[in-house]
């Protein structure tokens, strides 16, 4: 919920923390993915920081989308985010995730109390049980509080996107697709469908996602290579972070991958495009 006034700008963030600033806010930054999103709205931040998984130095590409890297400066990730570089900047409002809890993402708990108390601070939830659909809304609410025009062409294009995935998916034998995270040559970690919201999403339009046995995490199941070998897949999602090692042959020859990014920008426009790329490998994989 947002409510400007000719002095006043207010966004009800998902912490149900009412944030106001003296006008609507025109200089941001946001958490990289959410800055790539704001982006593709028209909205390009100031600048744009990373997470503790992240290279403190350099945006991870993967997480970027359209966003123009070489315009937009990166202010660090996790323990090493610059915040005096980045008040610096001169900011009017800041924009962080949450996983739940309200427990700012990416951001060390002290430096986002020093944030909070300097600039407007946003945080939108992107945790389990939130929707696809929701966290895209919740992003495109905050775009449009700040100027941003509605985007009737990107919503149609991913609805059709999501019409065609919805038709490859369908069939007497689907493809059975497994999503994962390489974590090195003697294991990896397997996501769980329900956990993230793109996946939870996919399993919606029909796609066959495997879901791996549980364990200690709440989002993987970390396990040996040849465990995730005897799920056998079809297609596999290949987490394509910094972050992530290389698949490389590690589930054997023959079996197909497609990147999948986990922090993919919220965004009609880069939805409908990995929707596109699922449709074409599904379409071609044979189970």
């Amino acid at each position: 919920m947002a409510h400007e006034t000719a002095r006043e700008w207010e966004f009800t963030d998902d912490r149900d923390h009412l944030v106001r600033a003296p006008g609507r806010p025109a200089r941001l930054v946001a958490y990289l993915p959410t800055g790539a999103a704001l982006h593709d709205h028209g909205i390009r931040p100031l600048g744009v920081f990373g997470s503790a998984h992240d290279d403190p130095a350099a945006p991870d590409p993967a997480k970027s989308g359209d966003l123009p890297l070489a315009d937009v400066p990166y202010f660090g990730a996790g323990p090493a985010l610059d915040t005096e570089a980045l008040l610096g900047a001169e900011p009017d409002l800041v924009v962080a995730l949450t996983y739940g809890g309200g427990q700012v993402y990416g951001i060390d708990p002290e430096a986002a109390k020093h944030l909070e108390e300097r600039v407007p601070l946003v945080v939108l939830d992107v945790g389990r049980g939130r929707s696809l659909a929701g966290v895209r809304g919740r992003v495109t609410a905050l775009a449009r509080s700040l100027g941003a025009p509605a985007q009737p062409d990107a919503d149609q294009e991913l609805a059709v996107a999501e019409g065609r995935l919805s038709e490859a998916a369908a069939g007497r034998v689907r493809p059975r697709v497994l999503a994962l995270s390489p974590a090195g040559p003697d294991s990896v970690h397997l996501a769980r469908p329900d956990a993230w919201p793109d996946l939870a999403a996919l399993a919606g339009l029909g796609v066959g996602l495997v879901d791996p046995a549980s364990g200690q995490g709440g989002n993987w199941t970390t396990t040996t290579w040849a465990e995730a070998a005897a799920l056998e897949p079809d297609l596999v999602l290949t987490d394509v972070r910094g972050n992530a090692a290389e698949l490389g042959d590690a589930l054997g020859p023959g079996v197909r991958s497609l990147p999948w990014n986990p922090e993919l920008p919220p965004s009609a426009r880069q939805q409908a495009r990995f929707c596109a790329a699922l449709t074409e490998a599904l379409e071609t994989v044979k189970p």
